[in-house]
């Protein structure tokens, strides 16, 4: 545990706990606490002035990377925590466990700490994130009242008075208040209580102001009625596409990530949002990544106002246009690129590249498809499969030892006889990564059989010595 340490500043004539450290919340130090009580449990807490304004900034600034990244709607709830509307976003990582496991990747490595709550309700997810036992919490559809039952009243941002005069009426949890009659209350308390009590269920609206940063390339449609049909939609959408592209033109970038925000009669708004490979503003193109994703949207009784921001851009440089008369057929890889990982998710798209390794499972990686040529490449010299086994699967075989490939060998439960090979290649261990591979060999034979079917065979081992491998044949790969 480190030096106990904590910032400090003034609530009217009082000076007070403004933030502590995990070593102070263990040693019972807590935010509002009287600095000089803090000094007298613990005297070798570190006091530094607290700067609001400073952390204002810090928290706008991390807001605005989780808009670029996560979601197009996202707001403050000063000091210390956000709002993310992730509505229609979590495909894109493939699962909302997914989003949630990268967005706390995404704060560590930034060097925050974070508690994350998903949930239907803004008031629910506030609750969980803050007073919840896990660090992680996804409520599924509906199960927001359920989640936060057996959480204390402080969870439903209520002022500290009444809170205090609930306990004293013997209410500690937010189900107890869910099960008694209303009106006694709204009499006591006001309509305060009633009010977060149906925001947490989702039985009353709660709005979000989300930020706005100044300088993201944004355009709006307002319609006089509203739309509903996926046919204006998308005639919408083609118009703000346009507009997009224009501005994007004019500012020499390319757009990576799109979102389209739908603001119903109702209030509501639903969310679309789309990426690009490669930086984009060819309108037509953006137009069908967006209308694929018009499926997902509920326009309720009708959208009002619809719009359209790219909150991640990289510059692009007008190009030539080509000639009628070109060879289109290729094409621009980005744009499959991109129609494919609208449809599929972008986390299901990715190529193979080489790793410096003589250990063949570790000699590839995954990486984005349009990810930069890494300086790494695969010995031209030397035979590989079109396929790995992962992990590579052990077959009985008939082989003269120590340096002559298997006559025949037994995969799956069917009989192979081999009629040509070529090898040994042998490969060793990584040494530095462990003593058992200090001394680890392995023998690679690349064999075909009668059917003319190739495989890539190997020994554990160097057929003598046993500290070297178990000397078992293992099918590693397949060339066919």
């Amino acid at each position: 545990m480190g030096v106990p340490f904590a910032t400090a500043g003034r609530d009217g004539s009082r000076r007070i706990l403004c933030a502590v450290d995990t070593a102070a919340r263990k040693a019972g130090l807590h935010v509002g606490m009287p600095v000089a009580q803090a000094q007298a449990l613990l005297p070798g807490l570190v006091l530094i002035e607290a700067e609001p304004e400073r952390d204002q900034e810090a928290l706008e600034a991390l807001a605005i990377q989780m808009l670029c990244r996560y979601s197009p709607i996202v707001a403050l709830d000063a000091p210390d925590g956000l709002w993310i509307d992730t509505t229609g976003c979590d495909h894109l990582f493939g699962s909302e466990a997914a989003m949630l496991a990268d967005l706390r990747r995404c704060l560590h490595a930034i060097g925050f700490s974070c508690r994350v709550a998903l949930a239907g309700t803004l008031g629910a997810a506030h609750a969980l994130a803050r007073f919840g036992k896990e660090p992680v919490t996804i409520v599924p559809p509906g199960g927001q009242g359920a989640a936060v039952d057996a959480l204390p009243l402080a969870a439903l941002r209520l002022p500290d008075d009444v809170v205090a005069g609930l306990r004293r009426l013997g209410f500690d949890m937010i189900g107890q208040l869910v099960a008694v009659p209303r009106a006694p209350l709204v009499r006591r308390f006001g309509m305060e209580v009633v009010r977060r009590l149906d925001q947490v269920s989702g039985a009353a609206a709660e709005p979000l102001d989300p930020i706005e940063p100044p300088d993201m390339p944004r355009v709006k449609l307002g319609f006089i009625e509203p739309i509903g049909t996926p046919e204006h939609l998308a005639r919408a959408i083609a118009d703000l596409a346009d507009m997009l592209c224009v501005l994007l033109g004019e500012e020499g970038l390319g757009v990576r990530r799109l979102d389209l925000a739908f603001a119903r009669v109702d209030g509501r708004v639903e969310i679309v949002r789309a990426g690009t490979a490669a930086p984009n503003r060819e309108p037509r193109h953006l137009v069908r990544l967006l209308v694929e994703r018009l499926a997902s949207v509920d326009p309720g009784f009708g959208v009002e106002t619809m719009t359209l921001s790219a909150p991640l851009t990289e510059p692009l440089d007008a190009r030539q246009i080509a000639a009628g008369f070109a060879d289109e057929a290729g094409g621009d890889i980005a744009l499959l690129v991109d129609t494919l990982a609208n449809r599929l998710g972008a986390h299901r798209l990715y190529r193979a590249a080489p790793v410096e390794s003589d250990l063949p499972e570790r000699a590839v990686r995954t990486v984005a498809p349009l990810a930069p040529m890494l300086k790494a490449a695969w010995p031209a010299e030397l035979p590989r499969p079109v396929r790995l086994l992962d992990p590579p699967e052990e077959v009985q075989t008939l082989a003269v030892l120590p340096d002559h490939p298997p006559k025949q060998f037994i995969w799956r439960g069917r009989r192979h006889r081999v009629t040509h090979a070529d090898g040994p290649e042998r490969v060793f261990g990584e040494w530095w990564r462990s003593k058992a591979e200090s001394a680890a060999v392995r023998d690679y034979f690349a064999v075909e059989d009668e059917a003319g079917a190739r495989f890539w065979l190997f020994r554990s081992g160097d057929g003598s010595d046993r500290e070297t491998g178990s000397h078992r044949w293992f099918l590693h790969g397949l060339f066919t």
